[in-house]
């Protein structure tokens, strides 16, 4: 099989860059989607708030994909389900495998990587006690109760406070059951400030900052947990221990990237994030390799996915049509506060009108700046009331500046204080 564009990943990632592609001109195209339906994470998530910025409407997550799936069909757009890619070679050759057709064996010109992310499992945390039943991650809770009319338990702990985790609180509480706390580890959310509001202030669900689960009790099914205070190196206090009875804990201890393929192919990943270096193209490391949406960082908002997405598409298209400016790139760095950027690298001979650099910082910040510097001149200095991990942020250079400043070799973001 031969296409232009390989698209691996149904999700609204992988929607937006095949809608994107496709009205650009790319009519040989296809969506590889392990699951047996296009939708990707969406379809579990049940809850409303979504397509905001996108639709100027408030949509459930299934409501948010259908429009999507509704595009790709309108398009006519190729997709098959069922499918997992096994590997990428070089020369853009994807080995997948599927129950209908067995082995297949596709060659691309260019390949977008919208594979999602994953959720921390309980083995990367090493929290003492057995592997009795009761604990699962939040995410797999959300699709049991939302897809699988399954209960999980009925007195529940959440650790972590992810987004997943916050609205799982309240998914459970809607459903009957106890939650008696959420416990985060860090003196801060993890989760967006509205979800915190919503999801546990509206319903009494108390929020444990700086602790932590330090044992786990049960044999056959959980019975209880302990938690405890942590300090200032989140090592847990002995003396500040609590037991809190349940029969279930939930996991929301943070997403990884499912960069698995990305590996294989040699694309260069960040350390920060685990997804992949790219442009301002979303070109990874490996020339005609696009990345987007979770699978490249994570994200809080699935506009902002869809847009990054949209991007994608819509380059991948421009390197199809040959279209790609090859010019010599500026580093993008992060520093003092500020954990990430995407993209990594600016081509500034293609920023046509502007563009938006997403970042998040490292800590919680009040009263603080974010400072943009063209090597050593400051030519943006954003002020922001709070700064938090929790939500992400973007600042926009416009293509004046970069005609202002030729020549420039480092773009630095950092956090000052006002």
């Amino acid at each position: 099989m031969n296409y232009d564009l390989v698209i691996i990943g149904g999700g609204p990632a992988g929607l937006a860059a095949a809608v994107a592609a496709k009205e650009d001109g790319i009519d040989n195209l296809i969506i590889l989607e392990r699951e047996d339906e296009l939708g990707g994470i969406l379809n579990q998530c049940i809850h409303n708030g979504f397509g905001l910025h996108t639709f100027k409407e408030e949509l459930t997550g299934p409501e948010y994909a259908q429009r999507f799936i509704d595009k790709v069909n309108e398009l006519s757009i190729e997709y098959k389900l069922d499918t997992m890619v096994l590997d990428i070679t070089e020369d853009k050759t994807i080995y997948a495998i599927n129950p209908k057709e067995g082995l297949l064996e596709i060659h691309a010109k260019a390949i977008i990587l919208a594979m999602g992310c994953r959720e921390r499992p309980r083995g990367a945390l090493t929290i003492p006690g057995t592997r009795c039943s009761g604990i699962m991650t939040a995410g797999a809770a959300q699709k049991f109760v939302n897809m699988k009319n399954y209960m999980p338990g009925k007195e529940v702990v959440v650790l972590g406070s992810g987004d997943i985790g916050l609205i799982m609180a309240r998914r459970m509480t809607f459903e009957g059951a106890k939650v008696k706390a959420v416990v985060e580890l860090l003196p801060y959310s993890s989760g967006l400030k509205r979800n915190i509001v919503q999801c546990l202030d509206d319903y009494d669900i108390p929020l444990k900052l700086s602790h932590t689960v330090v044992n786990i009790h049960g044999k056959e099914r959980l019975e209880g947990v302990t938690i405890a205070k942590v300090d200032s190196n989140r090592k847990p206090i002995k003396e500040t221990e609590e037991y809190i009875s349940c029969d279930t804990l939930l996991l929301s201890v943070g997403l990884l990237p499912e960069n698995e393929l990305s590996r294989k192919v040699g694309v260069e990943l960040s350390p920060v994030t685990g997804g992949a270096v790219v442009d301002n193209h979303f070109q990874t490391s490996v020339e005609g390799i696009f990345s987007c949406g979770n699978v490249l960082h994570v994200h809080d908002l699935v506009d902002n996915v869809t847009l990054e997405s949209y991007s994608a598409g819509k380059n991948a298209s421009k390197y199809l049509k040959g279209q790609l400016n090859k010019a010599e790139t500026i580093k993008v760095e992060a520093v003092e506060g500020v954990r990430y950027t995407v993209p990594h690298y600016i081509n500034p001979s293609t920023v046509e009108k502007d563009i938006t650099i997403r970042f998040r910082v490292g800590d919680v910040f009040k009263g603080a700046a974010i400072a943009v510097y063209f090597d050593d001149t400051k030519v943006l200095n954003k002020k922001k009331r709070i700064l938090t991990p929790g939500e992400m942020e973007e600042v926009k250079l416009t293509s004046d500046l970069f005609s202002q400043y030729p020549g420039v070799r480092t773009i630095t973001l950092k956090v000052e204080r006002s």
